[in-house]
């Protein structure tokens, strides 16, 4: 008989241990959201087989269980509830079991309303394990897989967030206003996990990269200074160690290919699909459901349990870390139904708050349907909600248009054919112009390293429409080869980030004679476009290039700014009476790069393979 009862004990204290909570997502939320209802996962192992209370009159919307016993979502109403703090109870019978208490913050001043980058705005990209290590304590993790090897090219180098905010100086002072750091959230994958895109919780920051506070600290910090915080934000693929992923909530909260090993079918990379009025179901299923990597499941946002999950994930971090703006990884891998739901969904919370979508297509008709009310996605039934892409078209040419000699269709004749899509996007001043990323060649090493190159393609994304995004490290000449070293070559670390580093291209005074020479002319002319409303938001009139020179106006009601490059290896006459209709009116001109100024009336010269930007008066 006593051990019977023994038996009994030992057998309902398990139980009850089973039930704990492990986990509540999110773990807080905020009073006053447009959107009022909430929904809470709890997890705990067979937590579904329990009675679940809230205290405090808390009522309880709806309690949503699953196949997989482990978990409960639980939606509220917060306008309903008038406590700032409730119990979440799970109970067996009458016994309380466990219990979590949960909290309703209230929500900064006018958060609703912030602001966000926009054209006014110059986008630097970070790598995070790349930039600067200003915290060697976090380098490895006792918690985390893959520890700090710096003599690893893939391996994890201890760059991390205290890095940035230990160079924010630097970032500010080259005329940068906007910061996209590749993402942050514990990526705990066994090898090279150091890119953050197969990320294994979505509510942590890496340990190895920081804290929580930390990076909302990095976005305080900026937002001080009148600059902001951009979240790489990632609802394509998760990582396979994902919390989530190791015990799924329901078999289709991932693509799984029964077909395929674990699961796994890789993706056929053809996005065009989801547009092509033709497209086999089969091609287009591989395109959305095939997942990039062994190591980076597929996940299905036509699951409404998975949507709101990624919604409410997307709002929390806006919220916590005072964010001032998303870009969102692989946009057109996604079930564009429900990415329009999600993206409507932030913007209705945030009304002046951007995303832009990685769209990395070669068609300016294929990138221009995935922005907001787009008139040719309006032909296919379908509006993004999504406010910025990213301009894959501008990128893709302007390397061949600087390496070409000047054609027909060809040489600086390919950049002036970009610009005559723009008709095509409904916010033409809301692109992600670039010549490069982190999934790139270096634009430095394609061109070995030419100062004069770069000076010419950092003109021309500085004074078109849209919003400049610079690589991190190309304004000091950073190369790297991804046809020999792979990614890690193109993801090399700033010189000067690590104690050992024997230059330091931070210090302004400590910077090669060559690292200074891209440096100086960035600076200079980024931190010209900061104040010139005329570049952010004026029209634009394009000249058809001639003799590989191309010509482009900005302009307002109130000043007008001529711009130049010349693509040749010899210098040229600018004929002025064929620019009469932009001239007319103005007597002299100021060249911001050279500070020369000099009558416009007379035709002028501009020296072989540079550029002129020139203020009109």
């Amino acid at each position: 008989m006593h051990h019977k009862l023994f038996y009994i004990t030992t057998l309902c204290a398990s139980s009850l241990f089973f039930s704990q909570i492990q986990k509540v997502e999110p773990a807080f939320w905020w009073k006053g959201m447009k959107n009022p209802e909430l929904q809470i996962l709890v997890y705990g192992k067979d937590i579904a087989k329990n009675e679940i209370e809230l205290s405090d009159g808390v009522q309880i919307k709806d309690i949503q269980k699953v196949e997989n016993p482990n978990y409960v979502f639980v939606t509220v109403n917060t306008n309903e509830i008038n406590v700032p703090k409730f119990k979440i109870n799970i109970k067996n019978g009458k016994k309380n079991v466990s219990s979590y208490t949960y909290e309703l913050k209230q929500r900064n001043p006018d958060s609703s309303n912030r602001e966000s980058y926009s054209s006014k705005d110059v986008m630097y990209l970070i790598m995070p394990d790349r930039f600067a290590n200003g915290d060697e304590k976090n380098d490895s993790s006792p918690n985390l897989t893959e520890k700090a090897n710096r003599n690893l090219p893939n391996g994890r180098h201890g760059g991390d967030l205290r890095g940035i905010i230990n160079n924010l100086d630097y970032i500010q002072n080259l005329g940068a206003t906007a910061v996209w750091l590749t993402p942050v959230n514990e990526d705990n994958e066994k090898v090279y996990s150091y890119h953050g895109y197969a990320q294994t919780d979505l509510y942590k920051i890496d340990e190895r990269y920081g804290t929580n506070e930390e990076y909302k600290e990095l976005s305080q910090k900026l937002n001080q200074r009148k600059m902001k915080l951009v979240m790489d934000y990632v609802t394509n693929h998760w990582g396979v160690s994902h919390w989530m992923i190791k015990d799924l909530p329901t078999k289709d909260w991932i693509h799984w290919f029964s077909n395929g090993e674990n699961g796994f079918k890789r993706s056929n990379y053809k996005t065009t699909t989801q547009f092509d009025t033709n497209a086999s179901e089969v091609d287009k299923k591989l395109a959305l459901d095939g997942w990039f990597d062994t190591t980076m499941p597929d996940i299905n946002q036509k699951n409404p349990l998975v949507l709101k999950y990624l919604t409410q994930n997307a709002i929390w971090w806006i919220e916590y870390a005072e964010l001032g703006g998303f870009r969102v990884d692989t946009y057109p891998y996604n079930d564009k139904e429900a990415m329009a739901k999600w993206a409507k969904a932030i913007t209705d919370e945030y009304p002046n708050f951007n995303i832009v979508g990685e769209a990395w297509l070669y068609s300016s008709a294929h990138i221009a349907a995935w922005q907001k009310d787009s008139k040719i996605a309006e032909l296919a039934n379908y509006n993004s909600n999504l406010p910025s892409v990213m301009d894959f078209m501008l990128y893709s040419d302007l390397p061949k248009a600087l390496k070409e000699k000047d054609s027909r269709d060809s040489g600086m004749v390919k950049l002036y054919n970009v610009f005559t899509s723009d008709f095509l996007y409904p916010n033409i001043n809301n692109l992600l112009v670039f010549f490069e990323n982190h999934d790139t060649e270096r634009f430095n090493e394609v061109f070995n390293g030419n100062p004069a190159e770069y000076k010419l393609a950092m003109t021309l994304i500085s004074t078109v429409r849209g919003i400049p995004q610079l690589y991190y490290g190309s304004e000091v000449g950073m190369r790297g080869d991804k046809n020999k070293g792979g990614d890690a070559d193109i993801r090399r670390d700033f010189p000067g980030g690590w104690k050992s580093d024997k230059t330091n291209a931070f210090n302004p005074s400590s910077q090669t004679p060559e690292q200074k020479e891209f440096y100086d002319f960035t600076q200079k002319l980024l931190n010209w476009r900061k104040g010139k409303e005329v570049i952010h938001t004026g029209k634009t009139k394009n000249f058809v290039p001639q003799n590989n020179v191309f010509v482009y106006f900005r302009y307002n009601e109130k000043e007008s700014v001529m711009v130049i490059l010349n693509n040749n290896d010899a210098e040229q006459t600018i004929d002025v009476k064929h620019f009469a209709e932009s001239l007319n009116g103005f007597s002299k001109g100021k060249d911001i790069i050279s500070g020369k100024e000099f009558p416009v009336k007379d035709n002028f010269k501009i020296p072989a393979k540079s550029s002129m930007v020139i203020e009109l008066n």
